[in-house]
């Protein structure tokens, strides 16, 4: 997880901290799109359907950030960009596979989602601005539910469901 040279956490602005806040929802989105398509539909429930509700669900962070925004900053230009950040909720790409399970797929969510968390809450003693304390302790308490729901997705998705196997391991019909 890494964050641009340039922005230095002791001087964030409350507007700098927001666009932060987009762009990280908006890296994980676009993860979470890369690993749908990867994947690809199989069957309903499947890997690449949890990884679509993910694009859904970072889509609707990242829009109501952008409301905040807007409603606080107007269209003042961005100071901080998707590119001043990786990783630091969007899952690394190396762990998406073609035949993951959905368990497997809940299991990286939850680690993108506590990898977040971290972020937030390792920042906070750095920070100066008030009002980008309590932006990040909100943020941070935020993962923390994220993570719970997906916990309890988890406790439903049996244990062995459609472990990582290679495509020639894989029961298909014949065509």
């Amino acid at each position: 997880m890494t964050l641009a040279k340039s922005i230095d956490l002791q001087t964030l602005s409350l507007l700098d901290a927001l666009d932060l806040a987009i762009a990280i929802e908006q890296e994980a989105r676009e993860r979470y799109k890369e690993f749908a398509e990867l994947i690809g539909d199989r069957y309903h429930g499947d890997a690449a359907e949890f990884f679509e509700s993910m694009v859904i669900n970072e889509e609707k962070h990242r829009a109501a950030l952008v409301h905040r925004r807007q409603a606080l900053f107007g269209n003042a230009p961005a100071r901080v960009e998707t590119d001043d950040v990786a990783d630091i909720e969007a899952p690394e790409h190396r762990v998406a596979r073609n035949y993951m399970g959905t368990r497997q797929a809940l299991e990286v969510a939850l680690a993108a989602e506590h990898k977040a968390w971290e972020f937030f809450n390792d920042a906070l003693p750095q920070l100066r601005d008030e009002d980008v304390r309590a932006l990040f302790t909100e943020l941070r308490d935020e993962e923390a539910h994220h993570s719970q729901m997906v916990r309890d997705l988890l406790d439903r998705v049996p244990g062995d469901d459609d472990a990582d196997r290679e495509a020639d391991e894989v029961d298909t019909p014949n065509l």
